[in-house]
């Protein structure tokens, strides 16, 4: 890291929430903005159908290095004036260890096009944030937004360890390979999956340079592994508490619910900056550090500076639909905003944050009432070894038929929810179900969004990026 640290980094939040107009705007005045990685082949496809409102996609793509590449995108997907309103979005195969070269393509270029834009205009540093679980679509992401110029990655929900040894050989145009977590896997089995640049960019490998890698951990003990026990280790780490948005860390120990039902995180869930600040890396906390007398104390700690990603999320820069961040700023003015820790939501077994809002995934009558329908997307599938020594995916929000015929328990269905769909839907780029009905919403924010309404001006009912940067930084 040659450039000075950042003091404030932009949260990179749930699917296109921390889009690259929400990135522009924290990189613009000068921290860094963090754009999401998660399901940007969706969101760009999906984007595209709706009419690319300003052109955005196909400006960046038409900067893409494979032009026959970005040109059969566009032209698979793009519907000038956008689709009708009840017409389902075209989709794509689901991401598996072994990529078509079209999906690839759509991996690649995804990251490439949300980092690109997100770059544009200034000469501040950009970041993208992946979680560790989505494996099977890591190494073509890392690829196409290091062929943007990404300065930072992130990653978190999970061991990243291998991913600094992946960005070594990335810059040099080396081909990488990544261990995949399958399920029922044994000593002798080896599930990797496989990117080379060369292929990719059809034999012309464009120089590219290694961005610095942060792991969002929440424990000394992680982040003491990640820091010295690798071929190649981190570069830093974001100190990720409880009360931040989307996915959580289960607490240590037996899982213990309060009243409501939500996970009890206790005084062993509380990292150790003391060792942490031992490493001899830079550190960033996070999770309800949206005030100026919290960056301050993360200073007097040690830290380069905190990571806030709630107080952003409902900012009119970010991927929210308009009406979604209308209704919760207007909770949150009544001091209504409310947050539930829910310990089954996600088929990825982490905890997740749910904002309580009406007609969402979080409405006990909208879950029970949506169709559980085959899963279309995959991004938080489960990778399994099946009878025959193949991988199998499945993911325990779908059809509970079909997760129990490829050998899930039933029991492990209860109360999941459909969040790569409902994330979608959030920012907009919802799926039309079968039936007809459209895909139900789910918001995902920290536990300060309760207050967020304090980033008003007053007389105001929208606030800006910048309006948050001037609260956290009020001395510059």
């Amino acid at each position: 890291m040659t450039q000075a640290l950042p003091v404030l980094i932009q949260g990179g939040m749930g699917v296109a929430v921390s889009d690259w107009r929400l990135a522009l705007a924290v990189s613009e005045a000068g921290h860094l903005g963090v754009v999401s990685g998660t399901a940007l082949d969706t969101v760009m496809i999906r984007r595209l159908q709706l009419g690319d409102d300003g052109g955005h996609i196909r400006r960046a793509l038409a900067a893409f290095p494979v032009a026959e590449a970005a040109e059969s995108i566009v032209e698979r997907y793009f519907v000038a004036g956008g689709k009708q309103a009840d017409q389902r979005f075209s989709r794509t195969s689901m991401r598996r260890e072994k990529p078509s070269r079209h999906l690839e393509d759509l991996l690649v270029a995804a990251n490439f096009v949300e980092v690109y834009l997100a770059k544009q205009g200034h000469g501040g540093q950009v970041g993208i944030n992946y979680l560790e679980k989505l494996q099977a679509a890591t190494l073509p992401s890392l690829y196409g937004a290091m062929l943007a110029g990404v300065d930072y990655v992130l990653m978190g929900a999970g061991i990243p360890r291998a991913i600094p040894a992946v960005l070594d050989r990335l810059a040099k145009g080396l081909p990488v390979e990544l261990k995949l977590d399958v399920k029922g896997a044994g000593s002798d089995d080896e599930f990797r999956a496989r990117f080379d640049p060369a292929a990719a960019m059809r034999g012309c490998v464009p120089p590219v340079t290694r961005p610095a890698f942060l792991a969002i951990v929440s424990s000394h003990v992680l982040a003491s592994m990640l820091a010295g026990k690798l071929e190649s280790p981190v570069d830093g780490f974001i100190v990720e508490e409880s009360s931040a948005g989307g996915h959580n860390a289960p607490p240590r120990g037996k899982l213990q619910l309060n009243e409501a039902g939500e996970p009890i995180y206790g005084d062993r869930d509380l990292p150790d900056l003391a060792a942490i600040r031992q490493l001899g890396l830079p550190f960033w906390l996070a999770g309800g550090r949206a005030d100026a007398e919290q960056v301050r104390q993360a200073l007097e700690l040690g830290a380069a500076g905190v990571q806030v990603g709630t107080a952003f999320a409902y900012c009119e820069e970010s991927g929210f639909d308009p009406d979604v961040k209308r209704r919760v700023l207007e909770l949150s003015r009544q001091s209504k905003a409310q947050v539930f820790t829910d310990p089954l939501a996600s088929p990825s077994g982490f905890p997740f944050k749910v904002v309580e809002l009406e007609g969402t995934l979080s409405d006990a009558d909208v879950y029970e009432h949506r169709t559980r329908e085959p899963c279309e997307l995959g991004y938080l599938r489960t990778a399994y070894r099946t009878d025959d020594g193949n991988i199998g995916w499945r993911c325990p929000s779908e059809p509970v038929q079909d997760y129990v015929r490829k050998g899930g328990a039933p029991e492990d269905t209860a109360g999941r929810k459909c969040v790569c769909g409902g994330l979608l839907a959030t920012v907009g780029l919802g799926q039309i179900q079968h039936q007809g009905a459209k895909e139900p919403a789910l918001v995902t924010s920290g536990d300060q969004v309760s207050d967020i309404a304090r980033f008003l001006p007053p007389g105001a009912d929208t606030y800006r990026a910048i309006d948050v940067i001037r609260q956290l930084l009020p001395e510059g």
